[in-house]
């Protein structure tokens, strides 16, 4: 397939893939300490969030799939981000706990069912034939500085907001600031939707992307396909390992001792690793064997766990610290700019990546269900740093199931 599409249609994917999930995921992983404060909410409750999130997801990946098979992208994208920015006028409201979850799930509909398979398709499309991990490695890396500018943004309104230093803000005065993070987030999510609607085009007819009818014959074939099922489990692990960064910024708070804003700045430094390891995996990955990457991904996660559960890293250890974060988001980043990448060296069509994709996330990302409420679990019952140093065992443990995955793929389909 030759590559069609203008470069601002990557532009306006790389916006619209990391905007539609700043409110349920950007948010709360930068400002972890100030959500948990601002929402009266445990580490176990924001996970139990997470979890609803993911019990809906997980279907909406299934039945979502084939939906991007029958519309175009730039439609069911444009819809799913008008969609989530209307989640957060009531995010806005601090409702309770049971409102929360109930939102929750409701964004597992939004992000997923109507956006995750368009998403990928759309970037198979960008990418043709031969630029796969350019097009995966830029999304990611994109989506990371977008994430990355959203959370600079929101820091920045944050302290604008808070009359005295963190530390000695009210709760009233920090809910107030945490606010307008909120409503400023929404009100950008929407004005890429409508950007979305009138500009995402392919440069082609779009109706050589969909199919009338989705039957039990096309998942048939997709099901058939190894590459499919391997996928399932490449994606699972190196998902964990994305969920597990959610509480670096609560890990700079409790264990290396840094203040709200601080801690908060630590989670903005993690967000542009992201950017930077996708533009360098898109810029080089195409002209090796991109399987091996994906290996090297997990092989960085163990180090980066194992570093953190070692108990090494202390206030004193600032280093150290900065450095296992490095390890840890290059790790994570790099695998999820290159587990989608290799779906067409794996033989899967692209006519049917919507469904597809729908199949293998149904698995791959169980992690939303699982993963927070788990890691919550951990550091409740484990206070302090002990907690964290199990969170990130389980992250090396993961990490090296994927990697065996990423090893049988590799020499199923990589050496070809």
């Amino acid at each position: 397939m030759k590559q069609k599409a203008p470069w601002y249609y990557l532009i306006l994917l790389i916006l619209s893939g990391e905007a539609v999930f700043i409110l349920p995921f950007v948010l709360p992983r930068i400002f972890r300490p100030t959500v948990l404060d601002v929402f009266d909410l445990t580490n176990v409750e924001i996970g139990l969030c997470f979890s609803v999130y993911g019990l809906v997801a997980i279907p909406s990946y299934l039945f979502g799939g084939p939906l991007a098979d029958k519309y175009p992208p730039r439609k069911l994208i444009a819809i799913a981000l008008w969609m989530t920015a209307l989640g957060g006028i009531l995010y806005a409201q601090y409702p309770s706990f049971t409102t929360l979850k109930i939102l929750y799930g409701y964004w597992g509909f939004t992000t997923i069912f109507l956006f995750w398979a368009p998403m990928i398709k759309a970037t198979r499309v960008w990418g043709g034939d031969t630029s796969q991990g350019r097009a995966f490695g830029f999304l990611d890396g994109g989506r990371g500085m977008t994430g990355a500018l959203f959370g600079l943004l929101g820091v920045l309104i944050f302290s604008f907001f808070l009359i005295d230093v963190p530390q000695d803000a009210s709760l009233n005065e920090r809910k107030n600031a945490f606010t307008y993070v909120i409503y400023v987030s929404s009100l950008i999510i929407s004005m890429i939707g409508l950007l979305t609607w009138f500009f995402m085009r392919t440069g082609s007819d779009e109706s050589k992307l969909v199919l009338k009818r989705i039957t039990t014959k096309e998942i048939k074939q997709v099901l058939k396909l190894p590459s499919v099922w391997l996928l399932m489990v490449v994606i699972l692990c190196a998902y964990v390992g994305y969920k597990i960064t959610d509480i670096i910024s609560q890990y700079a708070e409790e264990v290396m001792l840094y203040d709200q804003v601080e801690s908060a700045q630590v989670g903005t430094f993690l967000q542009f690793l992201r950017p930077i390891t996708g533009v360098l995996i898109g810029l080089i990955v195409d002209r090796f064997k991109i399987t091996l990457w994906l290996i090297f991904s997990f092989v960085a996660c163990i180090i980066g766990g194992l570093l953190f559960a070692s108990g090494w890293i202390e206030p004193t250890t600032t280093l150290l610290y900065f450095l296992s974060v490095t390890i840890v988001g290059v790790g994570v980043y790099a695998g999820r700019s290159l587990y989608f990448a290799v779906m067409r060296i794996g033989k899967i069509p692209i006519v049917l990546t919507g469904t597809a994709v729908g199949l293998v996330s149904l698995v791959g990302y169980t992690p939303d269900i699982f993963a927070g409420l788990l890691s919550g679990y951990l550091l409740d019952s484990y206070p302090g740093e002990l907690g964290h140093q199990l969170v990130f065992l389980m992250l090396a443990c993961f990490s090296l199931v994927g990697g065996i995955a990423g090893v049988i793929y590799h020499r199923k389909y990589g050496r070809n």
